[in-house]
């Protein structure tokens, strides 16, 4: 069987590259198609043996740093790919890989990672965060992001079938495009995460810096708090802003190896998270490690952080909510069993992911086979 993956673009390491990298070890034969790609990622994923095809933008100036300058022409881009020489195509789209052109005679099947964020539910707040809500230059970005939409959504109707990463996804892929789907959970490599029982007197919280991830409220939320100790690691364009408000008691770390990664989250006493993310793979990586999770309580987290028992809940995406929620996780956190934590993670497995995305594959292709495929 001839398999093609289309992803949107391979320039950073993220979540959605982890799931990438799951789906092409279950299709090690298959062809990759993607946007852009950035040969150090590609070496990093451990894409040896695979056909990687990128289209036009890669040629254009400053395509690697600047490829979200040409959103734009994603939509072209993307159907530009001629994929019809292969029998199954898997895309795994937070953007436009889904608008992929296919034929009834092939199964096309979505690992929906989120809609468009920017030009849906994220849309006023883009604008607002990037200041270009109003001018002339705010009015071609509306005039854009409003055909994208436009193009989203005749795309979001090309999939055979949605696999969500999460529930929360489930319901933004039902409202945005009037799309059924089935949630499978994205994998967390367990092996990669020890549990550590023996913690010390510092929270952790990592993310790449850009405004939705909201790290710049945990900093200063922990800016007013001097006798907690937070560690903040990641990179990005919002990182000098964040150093600008961090105070002594916070550590900014930048980018760190994963094994450098790893000894933070096995070591603190709690994993701050404050976005409103679609699944979120770092608070179980966290409880891998058996560390507990502070996140706030809206999106992807309420389907892996149980309350009281892995983690603790805070209500807003505010400074004063988050410093509430520091003060309920530190008299609740000598009632925290390690172990439980670890073993709750592991249902998010890399192992339970490729049995599910296998089973659910074949079961697609037969039944398609029964329909006289």
């Amino acid at each position: 069987m001839r398999v093609a993956i289309i992803h949107e673009w391979l320039v950073t390491m993220g979540g959605s590259e982890k799931v990438l990298q799951s789906i092409v070890e279950l299709f090690p034969m298959a062809d990759i198609y993607c946007l852009v790609a950035d040969k150090n990622i590609v070496k990093k994923l451990g894409f040896k043996n695979q056909k990687i095809y990128t289209s036009f933008i890669q040629k254009l100036p400053f395509s690697i740093k600047k490829y979200k300058s040409y959103l734009p022409l994603f939509p072209l881009a993307v159907e530009q790919f001629d994929v019809s020489n292969y029998d199954l195509v898997i895309s795994s789209s937070h953007a436009v890989a889904k608008g992929v052109l296919t034929d009834c005679s092939q199964l096309h099947i979505t690992y929906c990672h989120t809609p468009i964020r920017y030009a849906w539910d994220l849309y006023h707040q883009y604008l607002k965060e990037t200041k270009i809500k109003f001018g002339f230059k705010g009015w071609i970005v509306r005039y854009f992001l409003h055909k994208v939409r436009i193009w989203d959504f005749i795309a979001s109707q090309r999939p055979d079938i949605y696999i969500s990463n999460s529930n929360f996804i489930g319901e933004r892929i039902k409202k945005v495009y009037n799309r059924d789907s089935i949630t499978i959970y994205p994998p967390i490599e367990m092996d990669k995460f020890e549990l550590e029982i023996y913690k010390e007197n510092f929270f952790v919280t990592s993310s790449r810096m850009v405004p939705y991830k909201k790290i710049d409220l945990i900093v200063e939320a922990f800016s007013k708090m001097p006798d907690k100790k937070l560690i903040v690691i990641g990179d990005g364009p919002d990182f000098n802003k964040i150093k600008r408000i961090a105070t002594s008691n916070v550590l900014l770390k930048g980018y760190l190896p994963h094994a450098e990664m790893v000894y933070y989250l096995k070591k603190a006493k709690g994993f701050v998270f404050a976005a409103i993310e679609d699944f979120g793979m770092l608070p179980v990586e966290a409880q891998a490690c058996g560390t507990p999770v502070l996140a706030l309580g809206k999106g992807g987290v309420l389907e892996s952080v149980i309350p009281n028992v892995t983690g603790v809940l805070f209500e807003e995406q505010t400074v004063s909510s988050l410093m509430v929620g520091i003060i309920e996780f530190e008299k609740k956190y000598p009632l925290f069993d390690f172990k439980q934590i670890r073993l709750h993670a592991e249902k998010f497995s890399k192992e339970r992911f490729n049995i599910e995305l296998k089973s659910f594959i074949e079961k697609m292709l037969k039944d398609k086979v029964k329909k006289g495929w």
